[in-house]
């Protein structure tokens, strides 16, 4: 069983400056579907999000991948403190 909320953090603490401002939140868990939130420094925002939103979608596509196999769904949203 992976456990998101450590998948999350493995991909988002390497990309801020401000690691210690992170905070991962679990908004919704069920049986079929995950929801976390992020939060991020506002100075981190865009090494998280990247140009054109490419980290985030990268982020997003490991997420729907382990998601996937445990045969759930999952929704991850980035924003700043």
């Amino acid at each position: 069983m992976i456990k998101f909320e450590e998948l999350i953090e493995s991909l988002i603490l390497p990309l801020v400056a401000y690691p210690r401002d992170v905070e991962i939140i679990c908004l919704n868990e069920t049986e079929d579907n995950l929801e976390y939130k992020v939060k991020v420094n506002p100075t981190d925002l865009g090494r998280v999000i990247g140009k054109n939103g490419s980290i985030a979608k990268a982020i997003r596509t490991v997420l729907y991948a382990g998601a996937s196999k445990e045969g759930k769904k999952i929704h991850l949203d980035i924003e700043s403190k």
